[in-house]
Order: structure tokens, then C-alpha cells, then sequence
């Protein structure tokens, strides 16, 4: 087997893994329900975590000085 054939081998099995676990979470309703207060958490801590830190970055490149 070649390099590039085991990579597409791997790419397909990952594939097929991943769809079959989302098929698995999203017709499993306690599955589903913790699948979305997952995405909540992970969106209500990351995104304005990362808002902030864009908007310090932001102002140190207007040339703003920290105090």
C-alpha cells in the first residue's frame, strides 16, 4: 500500500466514523440534548473570550496605550 493510499484509506475510515457518530448523537434524544448543552457551553466560554482578546488586540495596534 502506498502513502497516499493509506492516507485516503484513513481519510475515508474517519470519515465514516465521524458520520456514523453524529447519525448516533442526533437521533438519540439524551445524546442530542447533551450534544447541544455542549455546543452552548463551548460557544458561551470561547466566543466572547475570543471577542475580547480581538478587541485588545485592536486597541494595542491603534497605538493605545494600556493603563
Amino acid at each position: 500500500m502506498t502513502r497516499e493510499s493509506a492516507r485516503t484509506a484513513s481519510n475515508a475510515i474517519l470519515l465514516t466514523a465521524g458520520v456514523a457518530a453524529a447519525y448516533v448523537v442526533l437521533t438519540t434524544p439524551p445524546l442530542r440534548r447533551l450534544a447541544a448543552m455542549g455546543l452552548r457551553l463551548w460557544l458561551g466560554s470561547s466566543v466572547p473570550i475570543y471577542l475580547l482578546t480581538q478587541v485588545g488586540r485592536a486597541w494595542a495596534e491603534a497605538g493605545n496605550a494600556q493603563r
